[in-house]
């Protein structure tokens, strides 16, 4: 069999990619092609989910904290799903069956690192970096300097196969990253009076890939909800709706053609 280093498998996937886009493929569910682009949407892992208003859904709700937890994990991929649909794009979500797809979310994680870094500016858009650590010695002391420039968890994949093997697997050309979730609560509103001027805040973390390892987008989608409000349901209909078509906006402006 002939052997192909990485950058001619890219050139090969990058070349297959204009003929699949519009191919159908018989699947069923959550699972849908067409469009100009396949996206994946791939979960946030369980560990980076952070909430303020778990005791209060479930003291309302009578969910457990694993159960409040499931259903948002899977509500921002639900949503995300239909918005990217909306858009006439093809999706695969991998919450759409769990046990289907564990073993590549699996893997999908393990090569994954996450860094906390600046969020980037959306009207002008470069891949966030890390940042160097800048350290001074005053009176004999290593002093660090701080920062206080907004940051979110950003996804790096070190392996460089990721993507091209999902890509030649599901024929997925754009993957969004879920990093983080969470949910603030108790901040000062004017915007829901009837709340007595308080208002929770969804926080979203995510990064978006292309089939080439190429980082498109990245950042966080924020969306305020009422702070009397606990029902899962309706936070995630109403609420996390909008910080899908965030990010949809936001996919859709980086894969337009450069001018």
């Amino acid at each position: 069999m002939k052997k192909y280093t990485l950058p001619v498998v890219l050139f090969l996937f990058s070349a297959q990619i204009l003929s699949a886009q519009n191919t159908t493929i018989g699947n069923k569910g959550k699972e849908t092609t067409g469009g100009l682009h396949k996206v994946m949407i791939i979960p946030f892992e369980p560990k980076l989910y952070n909430s303020e208003i778990d005791y209060l859904v479930n003291k309302e709700t009578k969910l457990t904290g694993k159960e409040i937890k499931f259903k948002f994990r899977d509500g921002i991929n639900e949503q995300l799903f239909k918005a990217f649909k909306n858009t006439k794009y093809g999706v695969v979500d991998l919450m759409e069956d769990t046990v289907k797809y564990k073993k590549d979310m699996i893997g999908i994680y393990s090569h994954l690192n996450y860094e906390y870094v600046k969020v980037p500016d959306q009207e002008h858009y470069k891949p966030p970096q890390k940042d160097k650590s800048e350290k001074q010695v005053e009176k004999g002391q290593i002093k660090v300097e701080t920062n206080n420039d907004v940051r979110f968890m950003n996804a790096k994949i070190n392996n460089a196969k990721l993507v091209p093997m999902l890509y030649g697997k599901y024929k997925t050309d754009v993957f969004v990253f879920i990093n983080q979730l969470d949910i603030k609560a108790a901040m000062s509103s004017t915007e829901f009076a009837g709340a007595g001027n308080e208002y929770r805040k969804i926080v979203l973390h995510y990064t978006v890939y292309t089939y080439d390892a190429k980082e498109i987008n990245s950042g966080i989608a924020e969306q305020e909800f009422p702070a009397d409000l606990n029902d899962p349901n309706k936070i995630i209909t109403k609420y996390f709706s909008k910080v899908a078509e965030t990010i949809n906006a936001r996919v859709v402006k980086a894969l337009m053609p450069a001018k």
